[in-house]
C-alpha cells in the first residue's frame, strides 16, 4: 500500500526519456544554484547576528560561517564546471551530489534554528522560524527540478521548527506555524505538478521526434533519421569505426502501380518494408527514403557486420508477394558504400552508393553493385 502511494505521488521516470530528463534537471540546477547560493550567502551575516547571546560561538557564528563557505565554494564550482558538455552520466552525478549536499546543509541549518529556539527568549522565537522557513522555501524553489531534493529540504527545514511552534502553547506561534505548513504543502504540490508537466513535455517531444523520423506509410525510419544516425557515427571523426550504407531501389514497381493502382502499390511497399525489416532485424537501420527507394545502415559492431549485405537484402525479396489475391513479383538493385573506404562524409558515401546502385540497374536489374570484400564480384545476379 505504501509503495502504491509512493508510485502515485512520485511516479518513476519513463525509461524512454530518462537521459533527457536527467540532463534537463542538471541544467536547471546549474542555472538556479547560483541564485540559491547568493540567497543563502546574504542570509548568513544577519543569521549570525540574530543568534541567541548565550550560545557557544561554534553554533552562533560557526554554523553561519560554514554555510557561507559552502555557498562560496558552490559558486566557484558552478562557474568552473558550467561550460562542460552535459552527458546523461554527468547529469546523474550532478543530481545525486546536489540532493546529498543540500540535504546535509538543510540538517545543519535546521539544527541551528532549533538550538537557537531553545536558547532564546520566547519573544525572539519568531525570528528563527522566519529565517529557516524562508531559507527552506527559497532552497526548495531553486531545487524544484530535483523533486526529491526539494521536498527533502522542505521537510528538514520546516517540520522541526513548525512542530516547536505548534506545541508552544502561544496562539501567535501556532497560527504562524499553521500558515507555514500550509504554504509548504502548496509548494510541494507545485513541485510535483511541475515535475509531472516536465515529464509530459519530454514525452511529447519524444513522440514528435519519432514522428519526424518515421515514414508514415511503412513505419520504417525516414531519410531524416538516416542522416541523423550517419552524422552521429561521423561525429567521432577519423577514429569512427567502419560501417556500411546500402541503397536499394525496387525493379518493376511502376508497372504494379499502373496495373493494380496506388493502393496496391502502397501495400506492396509495406510488404517490402516488412521483408527488409525481418532480414536486418536488430542488426541495422532500415529506411524508406521515398517512393520505391530504401536504405539500410549497418553500424559498427553489428551482428551483420560480416554478412554479405546485398545478397541478404535481395534474397529477402525473391518470394512473390500476395496482395489482395494478386501474386506480385518485384526485384531490386542494391548499391553499397563503406566508411571510410568509399568516403569520409555522408555526401560522399551516398554518392558512391548511388553510383553503384544505378550501375547495377543499368547493367541488369535485380543485381548488386558494390565494393565489398565480403562480396568480391563487382556485378552478380541476385
Amino acid at each position: 500500500m505504501i509503495e502504491q502511494f509512493r508510485q502515485r505521488v512520485m511516479p518513476p521516470i519513463p525509461a524512454a526519456i530518462a537521459d533527457q530528463f536527467a540532463i534537463l534537471r542538471a541544467r536547471r540546477v546549474e542555472t538556479q544554484s547560483p541564485v540559491m547560493y547568493l540567497m543563502l550567502l546574504a542570509t548568513t551575516p544577519t543569521a549570525a547576528m540574530a543568534g541567541a547571546a548565550d550560545l557557544h560561538w561554534a553554533v552562533k557564528y560557526g554554523m553561519p560561517a560554514l554555510l557561507a563557505v559552502l555557498c562560496v565554494l558552490g559558486l566557484i564550482e558552478n562557474r568552473m564546471t558550467r561550460a562542460r558538455p552535459m552527458s546523461p552520466r554527468r547529469a546523474q552525478l550532478i543530481v545525486k551530489k546536489t540532493a546529498s549536499v543540500s540535504g546535509w546543509v538543510g540538517v545543519m541549518c535546521s539544527s541551528w534554528a532549533v538550538i537557537n529556539w531553545f536558547a532564546a527568549a520566547p519573544g525572539n522565537h519568531a525570528s528563527f522560524a522566519m529565517i529557516i522557513a524562508m531559507g527552506s522555501l527559497g532552497t526548495a524553489y531553486c531545487l524544484s527540478a530535483i523533486r526529491f531534493a526539494a521536498i527533502l529540504n522542505l521537510i528538514i527545514g520546516v517540520v522541526p521548527i513548525s512542530a516547536l511552534m505548534l506545541t508552544s502553547g502561544r496562539p501567535a506561534e501556532i497560527a504562524a506555524a499553521t500558515s507555514l505548513v500550509l504554504a509548504t504543502l502548496i509548494l510541494i504540490r507545485f513541485i510535483l505538478q511541475g515535475h509531472a508537466m516536465l515529464i509530459d513535455l519530454l514525452q511529447l517531444q519524444d513522440q514528435t521526434r519519432d514522428l519526424a523520423h518515421t515514414d508514415p506509410l511503412t513505419g520504417l525510419a525516414n531519410r531524416r533519421a538516416l542522416d541523423t544516425r550517419i552524422e552521429a557515427l561521423l561525429a567521432k571523426g577519423p577514429s569512427a569505426p567502419p560501417f556500411r550504407l546500402a541503397l536499394l531501389d525496387l525493379d518493376g514497381f511502376k508497372p504494379v502501380n499502373d496495373r493494380y493502382g496506388h493502393a496496391t502499390g502502397d501495400r506492396l511497399l509495406c510488404a517490402v518494408a516488412q521483408r527488409l525489416r525481418e532480414a536486418i532485424g536488430d542488426g541495422g537501420l532500415v529506411v524508406r527514403q521515398g517512393g520505391d527507394e530504401f536504405a539500410v545502415l549497418i553500424p559498427p559492431q553489428s551482428p551483420l557486420a560480416d554478412v554479405p549485405l546485398a545478397d541478404r537484402l535481395l534474397i529477402a525479396l525473391v518470394r512473390p508477394h500476395v496482395i489482395e489475391g494478386a501474386t506480385i513479383r518485384v526485384g531490386a538493385s542494391v548499391g553499397i558504400a563503406h566508411y571510410p573506404d568509399d568516403g569520409s562524409s555522408a555526401e560522399a558515401l551516398f554518392g558512391h552508393a548511388d553510383r553503384a546502385l544505378y550501375r547495377a540497374k543499368n547493367e541488369n536489374r535485380g543485381q548488386r553493385s558494390l565494393r565489398d570484400p565480403l562480396e568480391p564480384d563487382e556485378i552478380l545476379r541476385a
